[in-house]
């Protein structure tokens, strides 16, 4: 099921995200936290961002520099967590450097993922 929708929040003094209700059960078997292509944190269901990733680097032989590179690129920029019991995520801090995000935030339905 594709993820819609954007909504409003402040990351509270843990640096913690509150799912919406509506996504929490697609997040029950684990959250990936990874590191967007513009300056944002997407969130993923965990086996879809195992399988996104296999099929990114799908097409690069594993001794090639490129496989290496964009293998460490996705493995060094994600983090893998599960909802806590009030369906928020922690956000590491340094995904949050390096999306430039502050208190304030927006997460908004990419399809395949949540982006804040």
């Amino acid at each position: 099921m594709p993820f819609f929708g954007t909504f409003d929040f402040t990351l509270d003094a843990k640096n913690r995200l509150t799912i919406p209700s509506r996504h929490r059960a697609a997040f029950s078997e684990g959250v990936v936290l990874a590191r967007g292509l513009e300056p944002c944190i997407s969130i993923w269901r965990a086996a879809e961002y195992d399988a996104w990733m296999r099929s990114t680097l799908a097409g690069h032989s594993p001794l090639s520099k490129e496989y290496r590179k964009l293998n460490r690129f996705l493995t060094a920029n994600s983090h893998a967590t599960e909802l806590d019991g009030a369906g928020r995520v922690q956000v590491p801090p340094f995904l949050l450097e390096r999306a430039a995000l502050k208190r304030e935030v927006s997460l908004v339905g990419a399809g395949e993922c949540l982006e804040i």
